[in-house]
């Protein structure tokens, strides 16, 4: 789950990092009396989208009076605003930051992320902040430090000052951007962040370190124990059809191709899609209905699927391990009834009353496509949404 770098703000604000002064915007009625409230001579204009890029998509503007502020605001609520993060299509600008302004001298990249490889969370930062960091990592690796945190003894005093150090942060602000930095792993770990990013950290003219962006990313699986969290969900930047799925407790991502994927278990959803792509087609989604399939959760899945302009075929491949062939091809069935199927449909399974279940499929009179390996499978997919079948 991901939420508002305002949102962020407020989090980092608990934990005792410092943020800007900024006021958020659901109107632009509210404009005016936000701007005012801050004060002037300098007020920052964001749009708050869940996308990273946004200065450089015409979504921050720096205003220097009154006018200017309702002007910016004026031009950014409401346009398509597209950045690296939202693609081709764009995403609709619905909230605003009213910000005041910072004298920024220098710009920092400070994150907390989770590291499979150590299984540790780490500190990663750079003197190149404002960039991208995925850039600066190809270009220039040298310049991206990272410390793995002993989750036993948190992060320590020394390790902040010492990657404080290396990023350029001069010796008279050293003391403030440990407490930063710590505050900012407290944050991360005390609310189940999967990400905690700031980019950019700055140094003030007088020394200051101030967070001056906030991007968090949750983790799903913790959000029970997060409600305020939960609270922070804003619907208008999520994709429908996961909204939908998320209701009958489907893992569901839309992706860009015309072939619908439903799998049961995500290691068999991912080399599905990896199957499709290597005899040359498209995903259309990532869909995993779990190991408790039910036939009301299969009959979902097809019905987000359909709702795809863009399908020419839907893929079903299950391991009948916990979940057993026979259920999931009685849903196949029903739902292909109940949603008047009308694009190819190929359908694979082994394991568990695999015989019986493709048995009931053949016997149903519906136009299935039957296939024994997943490479039969992806072949004849793909070949059916070439309109090859």
């Amino acid at each position: 789950m991901k939420i508002h770098e305002y949102q962020g703000k407020e989090i980092l604000r608990k934990f005792g990092v410092t943020v800007p002064r900024g006021i958020a915007c659901l109107s632009l009625d509210e404009v005016a009396a936000a701007a005012q409230q801050l004060g002037g001579p300098v007020w920052v204009v964001k749009a708050q989208i869940h996308a990273g890029g946004r200065g450089k998509g015409g979504g921050v503007k720096v205003a220097k009076s009154l006018e200017q502020v309702q002007e910016y605001a004026q031009q950014i609520m409401g346009m398509q605003l597209i950045t690296h993060q939202t693609g081709a299509q764009g995403q609709k600008v619905r909230r605003l930051l009213i910000e005041e302004g910072a004298d920024i001298k220098k710009e920092l990249y400070v994150s907390m992320v989770t590291d499979r490889v150590s299984q540790r969370v780490v500190l990663m930062a750079s003197s190149e902040g404002g960039m991208d960091i995925e850039e600066v990592a190809e270009k220039h690796p040298e310049l991206i430090h990272k410390l793995a945190i002993d989750p036993g003894q948190g992060l320590q005093d020394a390790d902040a000052a010492d990657i404080a150090r290396k990023i350029g942060v001069p010796d008279a602000s050293v003391a403030d951007a440990v407490q930063q930095f710590k505050g900012l792993y407290q944050a991360f770990m005390e609310t189940d962040a999967s990400l905690a990013e700031i980019n950019p950290m700055i140094l003030t003219g007088a020394g200051q370190v101030i967070a001056l962006d906030a991007k968090f990313n949750f983790d799903s699986n913790a959000l029970f124990r997060h409600p305020e969290i939960v609270a922070y969900r804003d619907l208008d930047e999520e994709d429908p059809a996961e909204i939908e799925a998320s209701r009958f407790d489907l893992a569901y991502i839309s992706l860009d191709g015309n072939i619908g994927c439903l799998v049961n278990g995500a290691g068999l959803a991912m080399a599905t899609m990896d199957t499709i792509k290597l005899f040359g087609g498209e995903p259309a989604n990532f869909l995993d209905v779990g190991g408790g399939a039910t036939t009301e959760k299969v009959t979902e899945a097809f019905k987000i699927m359909l709702k795809n302009p863009g399908l020419k075929a839907i893929l079903v491949n299950i391991f009948g391990g916990i979940m057993r062939c026979d259920v999931i091809a009685e849903g196949v069935i029903a739902a292909s009834r109940a949603v008047s199927l009308n694009v190819p449909l190929v359908v694979r399974m082994k394991g568990t009353n695999e015989d019986l279940g493709k048995k009931m499929l053949a016997d149903s009179g519906l136009p299935i496509i039957a296939a024994d390996t997943m490479e039969e499978a992806a072949q004849k997919v793909v070949a059916a949404a070439n309109g090859q079948a």
